[in-house]
C-alpha cells in the first residue's frame, strides 16, 4: 500500500518487495570518513529504484552526478515500480543480470536476497567496517546481520510511534504511555464521549493493522516465530497482547473498523489522546501538507498546535516482555553477487558520506539516520537532519515544530526496533504473512468481539503454519 503520491505508508515500506539500486566502486582507508576520492574512473554500475516518483528521481539523479564527478564511475539509474521488482528480480537473477547494488530495500527483502545467495556479504561487511561499526546504529547493523554476514548496508529508518497529548497529560497528570499499565491509565482517565483514550487500527485486510498491533506486542515477548523456526502466535505473550490490545479498542477507542486514514484523521480532528502511527505523520502533523491536515479547533489559528503539543513513545513495554520494543523498519543498501565490486562498494560508501546528508533529505520524515554521524564528529548527520526541510506542500525542518526531546526520542529510536522473523531468519515468512494477513485478520475478529484472544491467536498461528509449509 502506497500514499498518494508515492509517500510510504507504515504499511508500505515492510509490504513492498522494494529497490532503489545503485553502484559504483573503489575503497576507502580503513575507518575514514570522508567517502570515495578521484575522478579515474572504475566499471559502470546499473541503479534500479522503485522509488519512480520524479522528484524522487531527479533528487537521486543529482547525488549519483555529484558522486560520477567525484570518482568518474558512470552510473545507469533504472526505475522498476514497486508491483514489477520481485518479477524483475527473478528473471534478472535466472539470465545472470542482476544490478550490481540494490537500495531501499526492507529488512524482509533483503532476507529474501539473502536466502537466494545474491548478495555480497563480504562487500557490504567490508563497507560497513570502513565507515567505522561504531558509528552506526547498533540495533539496525544486527538486524541487517546473519551470524557474521553483512547482508546489506543500513542507511535509514522510520519508525512505528505512540503518539500523545502532551498538553492533556499533563493537566490530567500522566506520565508517557511506555508500558500497557500507562497506557492503560491514560486511556481510562481521558476517554469521554467526545475525546477516545486512543486510536489504533484493527480493519482485517490490511498490513497497517498487523503492523501496528506488532509494535504493541512486541514488547510484551509476543513473536511471530522462534530461533528453531517454529511458529509461536499462540503464546500466552501473543494472547495477552491480544487482549490488551482488545480492551483498549473496544473500551477506549473509536467505534468500528480503523485503518491508516482514519486513525489519523481522529487524532488530526483532536478526538483522540493517543495514536499509533509511524514517523510519516510528522510533517502532515506539523501542517506541511495540504491533503493531510490537522483539524482539531485549535488547529484554525495554529496548524502546528497538534506538533507543538505532541509527544512521542518509540518502544512500548508489557508485563510479560522483558525490554520495551517498537515495530519500524531499517532501510539498506546492499552490493549484489555478481556486482562489480570495487564500483559497488564505492558507490554505497560515497551515499554513507558525501552523498548521505542529499540523501535523507529526500524524505527526511521517513528517512532517519541509522548513522549519527561519523568517528570524528559522532552527531554530524543526525544534527543536519533535524534542519532538513520536510513536507510536500509546505517544506520547513521538523525541528521548528517539534521540541528537542521529542527530536531526541525519535533518533534513539533504531535501537529499539525489532520485528518478528527477521533475526531468526524468517523474511520469506514475514513477506508471505503480510500477503495473506492472517494476524490482522486474528486483531479484526478480537477486537470486534468475534472470538476469544485465545482462539484468535491458535486460528492465526494455523494459518501461519500453513504459509510457512507453503514455502519449503
Amino acid at each position: 500500500m502506497m500514499r498518494t503520491r508515492g509517500r510510504s505508508t507504515v504499511a508500505a515500506v515492510a509490504t513492498a518487495a522494494l529497490a532503489v539500486a545503485m553502484l559504483a566502486g573503489c575503497t576507502q582507508d580503513e575507518g575514514s570518513d570522508t567517502g570515495p576520492t578521484g575522478g579515474t574512473g572504475g566499471e559502470p554500475i546499473t541503479v534500479w529504484t522503485a522509488d519512480t516518483l520524479p522528484d524522487r528521481v531527479a533528487k537521486t539523479e543529482a547525488i549519483i552526478e555529484k558522486f560520477t564527478a567525484a570518482t568518474g564511475v558512470q552510473v545507469d539509474l533504472v526505475g522498476v515500480p514497486e508491483d514489477q521488482f520481485n518479477q524483475v528480480l527473478t528473471s534478472s537473477a535466472a539470465a545472470g543480470d542482476l544490478p550490481d547494488v540494490i537500495g531501499s530495500i526492507s529488512l524482509a527483502q533483503v532476507r529474501t536476497l539473502a536466502a537466494n545467495d545474491l548478495v555480497d556479504s563480504d562487500t557490504n561487511k567490508a563497507i560497513v567496517e570502513s565507515l567505522g561499526e561504531g558509528t552506526f546504529s547498533e540495533r539496525a547493523l544486527e538486524l541487517t546481520r546473519d551470524g557474521d554476514e553483512q547482508l546489506s548496508v543500513p542507511d535509514s529508518s522510520w519508525q512505528q510511534l505512540l503518539y500523545y497529548r502532551k498538553d492533556l497529560f499533563e493537566k490530567a497528570g500522566l506520565t508517557a504511555p511506555k508500558t500497557y499499565d500507562d497506557i492503560k491509565a491514560a486511556a481510562q482517565k481521558l476517554d469521554t464521549p467526545e475525546l477516545a483514550g486512543i486510536a489504533a487500527a484493527n480493519k482485517p485486510g490490511e498490513a497497517f493493522t498487523q503492523q501496528t498491533f506488532e509494535h504493541i506486542a512486541q514488547g510484551n515477548g509476543c513473536e511471530m516465530v522462534n530461533d528453531q523456526g517454529d511458529i509461536t502466535f499462540d503464546s500466552p505473550e501473543c494472547v495477552g497482547a491480544l487482549t490488551f490490545y482488545r480492551d483498549m479498542l473496544k473500551d477506549y477507542s473509536v467505534p468500528g473498523a480503523q485503518d491508516v486514514d482514519t486513525v489519523r484523521a481522529s487524532y488530526f480532528a483532536g478526538q483522540a489522546a493517543m495514536a499509533i502511527w509511524s514517523t510519516f505523520l510528522l510533517d502532515e502533523m506539523a501542517g506541511l501538507r495540504n491533503d493531510a491536515a490537522p483539524t482539531c479547533p485549535e488547529c484554525a489559528a495554529d496548524p502546528a498546535f497538534l506538533a507543538k503539543n505532541t509527544g512521542v513513545v518509540t518502544g512500548i513495554q508489557g508485563p510479560d516482555g522483558d525490554q520495551p520494543a517498537q515495530f519500524g523498519e531499517v532501510v539498506s543498501w546492499t552490493v549484489t553477487k555478481d556486482s562489480a565490486s570495487d564500483s559497488a562498494r564505492k558507490f554505497v560508501e560515497y551515499f554513507m558520506t558525501e552523498g548521505y546528508v542529499d540523501w535523507l533529505s529526500i524524505a527526511p520524515e521517513g528517512r532517519l539516520p541509522v548513522r549519527a554521524g561519523t568517528a570524528d564528529n559522532p552527531t554530524e548527520y543526525a544534527d543536519k537532519w533535524k534542519t532538513m526541510p520536510a513536507g510536500v506542500d509546505k517544506k520547513e525542518p521538523l525541528g521548528n515544530f517539534y521540541s528537542e526531546d521529542v527530536l531526541s526520542v525519535l533518533e534513539q529510536g533504531p535501537d529499539e526496533l525489532k520485528r518478528w522473523g527477521i533475526t531468526q531468519g524468517q523474511g520469506d515468512l514475514v513477506g508471505a504473512a503480510l500477503g495473506e494477513l492472517p494476524i490482522a485478520k486474528a486483531v479484526s475478529d478480537v477486537t470486534s468481539g468475534g472470538v476469544d484472544p485465545e482462539t484468535a491467536a491458535k486460528q492465526a498461528a494455523d494459518s501461519l503454519k500453513s504459509i510457512k509449509d507453503s514455502l519449503q
